[in-house]
């Protein structure tokens, strides 16, 4: 139906409307004697007129009342209202009478067949688009979680979408609503339930819609929902249905952070702010899983500029891409730089003058910094150091390093390199105006080379999984997680402290592999696990601390603080000599420096 012909007909269905409402009246008024006399007519006018007006005023014959809502029905009381009062003053004026009862009468039916067609025509439409939906899709008849606003939401937004979700029952432990109709779609029971009401009405696919639901509760929910069916999804997070975000495209699929168990973090808003908002920040390894989730997180707080630093073209492409189509008002500023390049490094740091640096440059992935040993000394050494002695020199306000619990009683190359850039940060803080600190934590979650990533492919080949020992465990967050807890501990630094995320119970691989395993539909005979020993470098179980490092105090849920006099303070005896020495005499170098009993002096450095 074109534009033209609808408003002609909308015109002509408004003007019946208005007369038969006005005569209507005026016969239930006169039953016995209907006449018809000159205040009537002009009424009648009156009334026709101003209502097309204020139509037109409204936009209402612009309105698609299929997706009609209550905006409009608000729109149509004014409408009639309005009419109503206009037709009132002109009585007045021209006869100076005021036939009050006629004209309540007439305001009555006219709202009522003025809304009645409308939601009688919008019922038809929504009729035949789902006859036409229910014939054209195979829709899959959906459970979902939760009877409150979350659920009720979600049941509209299917229903009014061509989704090839069908919901056909609530489960709510709510006992007001059992036996209950929302939106036409029973609440047949409570969590409970849950497995019967699977079996009994053929469910293919759940949502969880309790986005309150955190830690081992949410944990249960959805081990039992995959149980008993393979589709299973999460409502996205509870602000967006506070802000009316929530939409089906944004439901997402049960993921292995969720089983983690993992409570959301409270963060101090006001220092973080107080300390990010127009000021310069640079983010070194901005183009990383870490580094660039830190960008994610700062530009939230809007810095004034947010310099990223990568050596990797295509990331820092990639992040640079996502951060500027967030509307803020800070600006995007990037480098391409090898933080090794000492010069380019001061040069860069200089140019830019930050505030704050979040150094996240380094190698990680062990087993293949145990081959490169020289690379890992380079990067996570010397790089260091250059980012630590040029934030002093362009006198940096705070500058904080990205640890690990690998450099934890290290066995690996890139645990003891990254021991020392701890050293390094602690030597410096002696005689810097900058105040230096780190944040050591464990692994995160879907990091590039983590675990997760690689069980995954190895699902999608058809397995096996391959972990290198069934009693390996490890410390676990998520990256935004870690991030924010990055950007809170520093706001909490006033120089030389180091930083320990809790991380909660270290997690067995073999376990996170199972729960991978059924998350993805399958079993362990479908997805053997196979264990192929521990690699160079690896341990078994990781340490957050040091014994000496025991006396820490908790600044916050889920950050702990100690300051550490350990330090090394010069590494250029190192630097110059390391590529002299072979692999096996830079180790030993290297695990030598990082003896937890000895503060290092330069001269003692040039003595090992």
């Amino acid at each position: 139906m074109n534009y033209k012909f609808r408003l002609i007909s909308l015109l002509i269905i408004d003007s019946i409307i208005v007369l038969i409402s006005i005569f209507l009246a005026h016969v239930f008024l006169n039953p016995f004697n209907p006449t018809v006399d000159l205040m009537l007519v002009l009424s009648s006018i009156i009334l026709l007129i101003s209502h097309h007006i204020l139509c037109f005023y409204f936009h209402l014959y612009q309105r698609i009342w299929k997706y009609a809502n209550i905006d409009e029905l608000i729109s149509l009381c004014k409408v009639v209202i309005l009419s109503i009062l206009i037709t009132a003053a002109s009585q007045l004026i021209f006869f100076n009478d005021l036939y009050e009862r006629g004209l309540f009468l007439t305001l009555i039916l006219h709202l009522v067949f003025l809304c009645g067609i409308r939601l009688f025509w919008r019922y038809i439409q929504l009729r035949r688009d789902n006859v036409i939906r229910e014939s054209s899709l195979k829709r899959k008849a959906t459970l979902i979680l939760g009877a409150g606003v979350s659920g009720r939401s979600i049941s509209v937004e299917l229903q009014k979408t061509d989704s090839v979700l069908n919901p056909v029952v609530f489960l709510d432990d709510n006992p007001k609503l059992k036996n209950l109709e929302i939106n036409g779609i029973p609440v047949v029971g409570n969590l409970k339930d849950l497995e019967a009401v699977v079996e009994h009405y053929n469910i293919k696919h759940i949502i969880i819609a309790m986005p309150s639901l955190r830690g081992e509760q949410l944990q249960q929910i959805i081990q039992r929902s995959k149980r008993v069916c393979k589709d299973v999804q999460l409502l996205p997070k509870y602000r967006e249905f506070a802000t009316g975000e929530l939409s089906y495209s944004k439901f997402r699929d049960v993921s292995i952070e969720d089983l983690l168990g993992r409570e959301p973090i409270k963060l101090n808003n006001e220092i973080i702010s107080a300390q990010v908002k127009d000021s310069i920040i640079l983010v070194t390894g901005a183009g990383g899983s870490i580094g660039s989730e830190l960008c994610r997180q700062l530009i939230k707080y809007n810095p004034k500029e947010l310099v990223l630093i990568d050596h990797s073209e295509f990331n820092i492409f990639q992040i640079r891409n996502e951060l500027e189509r967030i509307k803020c008002s800070t600006v995007i500023k990037t480098e391409i730089l090898n933080i090794e390049n000492r010069r380019r490094v001061f040069m860069v740091v200089e140019k830019h003058k930050p505030k704050m640096v979040f150094h996240a440059a380094a190698y990680k992935h062990v087993p293949l910094m145990e081959g490169n040993v020289y690379s890992a000394v380079a990067t996570n050494i010397f790089g260091t150091n250059n980012m630590v002695d040029a934030s002093h020199n362009a006198e940096v306000e705070k500058f904080v390093l990205i640890s690990t619990d690998k450099a934890v009683n290290p066995e690996s190359v890139m645990g003891v390199t990254k021991r020392i850039a701890e050293l390094i940060v602690n030597g410096k803080n002696i005689n810097s105006k900058t105040k230096y600190a780190f944040v050591r934590f464990g692994n995160v979650l879907g990091s590039s080379g983590s675990v997760i990533p690689i069980f995954k492919q190895q699902i999608q080949n058809g397995g096996p999984i391959t972990i290198t020992h069934p009693d390996m465990t490890r410390y676990f967050m998520t990256i935004p997680e870690a991030t924010q807890l990055v950007i809170q501990a520093t706001s909490y630094s006033d120089g030389g402290e180091t930083f320990v995320l809790d991380m909660g119970e270290p997690v067995k691989i073999t376990d996170l592999a199972k729960k991978l395993i059924h998350l993805s539909g399958f079993t362990e005979e479908e997805i053997p696990i196979v264990n192929t020993g521990i690699r160079p470098g690896e341990k078994i179980h990781e340490e957050l601390f040091y014994k000496s490092e025991q006396h820490y105090k908790q600044i916050h849920s889920k950050i702990f603080v100690f300051n550490n006099n350990q330090y090394l303070q010069n590494v250029d005896y190192l630097q110059e000599n390391y590529l002299s020495l072979n692999e096996s005499e830079l180790q030993d170098l290297l695990k030598k420096l990082i003896n937890e009993e000895t503060q290092y002096t330069p001269e003692r450095l040039i003595q090992i």
